[in-house]
């Protein structure tokens, strides 16, 4: 919904004469009457013309430039209410902004492979897209960031100013979460790569970005979904894939140290373990100095903003008004 315009009338002033008042000036209010010497009505052809002027048509006011649209998708087992205090923040700093909280896979629908998802999402977005020339920007959140990283990957004519991805494992997960330990109730970190890297485990979202840094070769062999955007991989759109991606205007990455359930936290900045579980940053992973899906180039053209944040657990993210203020508010032009 853009704001409504506002108009504002033209006024045009009375003249007041500056010259003081002579005796007999049928146009003076002498200061017998009102106290005001000096102070003269309008001329008569000017008082024959005012209700003509009235009815000139009504001149814009400055027009002030309006918000690019707003596209969130949530995360693992989320729904669109997870975002009604970021829909709050967004509507008070950026007032008339079009924000859509997409409502596709919500809860246990979360665990569908995500390519699935990523095609439901592109049906979704590719619309709003569309009526936005100007451009849109993505609010990403935890697993949600994979699917618009794939997103920008597989849109050959996708229009995102600023890709905002908020507490996402982009460098893959491996840790033992509450959410694991659900699903998978008898496997620990250390063995889940038998299940995930199966066939049968790639049907589940969170295998699909599961990164286990002992088994690197059986994760690039089976990864049906991670080892592809990141263009660990080779296969047949790898080109198209990156010269998509490069199209984003800004790739902001945010994540903390206090999170709790990315593992390592630093895979929100494209950081990950190595075979010894020493976080490597990501100017030290394979994927940028390769520049194999455009992180390099990105960070060549000063097209990524990192913004680390202590002190905040993973589901308050979207509701942490420091952190939208900090993170997030500036890159919403």
């Amino acid at each position: 919904m853009s704001s409504p315009a506002l108009w504002a009338r033209w006024i045009v002033p009375l003249p007041l004469q500056s010259r003081a008042c002579v005796a007999g000036d049928t146009g003076t209010v002498g200061g017998s009457m009102l106290g005001l010497p000096g102070l003269r009505l309008p001329p008569a052809g000017f008082l024959f013309l005012l209700p003509f002027l009235l009815l000139l048509p009504a001149a814009p006011a400055p027009h002030r430039a309006s918000y690019k649209p707003v596209i969130v998708v949530h995360g693992l087992f989320d729904s669109s209410y997870s975002f009604r205090h970021l829909l709050e923040y967004i509507n008070e700093t950026h007032p008339g902004t079009v924000v859509t909280v997409l409502d596709l896979f919500d809860g246990r629908e979360s665990l569908r492979p995500l390519w699935e998802q990523v095609q439901g999402f592109r049906e979704a977005v590719a619309p709003i897209m569309a009526k936005a020339p100007q451009g849109v920007h993505l609010i990403c959140y935890s697993q949600g960031g994979l699917i618009c990283r794939a997103l920008l990957s597989v849109m050959d004519e996708h229009n995102v100013d600023s890709f905002i991805s908020l507490s996402s494992p982009q460098m893959g997960q491996y840790g033992d979460t509450d959410y694991l330990k659900w699903l998978f109730p008898t496997s620990m970190r250390s063995n889940l790569y038998r299940i995930c890297y199966s066939p049968w485990g790639q049907e589940f979202s969170i295998c699909n970005y599961w990164h286990d840094p002992h088994h690197d070769d059986l994760y690039l062999n089976a990864s049906s979904f991670l080892a592809l955007i990141n263009g660990e991989r080779d296969h047949p759109n790898a080109t198209a894939w990156r010269k998509n991606f490069l199209r984003v205007g800004r790739l902001v990455l945010i994540g903390g140290p206090d999170d709790g359930v990315i593992t390592p936290w630093q895979s929100s900045f494209f950081g990950f373990y190595d075979a010894n579980e020493t976080v490597l940053e990501m100017e030290e992973q394979l994927v940028y100095l390769r520049d194999s899906f455009g992180l390099k180039t990105l960070l060549t053209r000063g097209a990524i903003v990192r913004c680390p944040m202590a002190e905040i657990s993973h589901t308050a993210w979207h509701s942490n008004r420091t952190l939208y203020e900090t993170c997030i508010e500036p890159w919403l032009s």
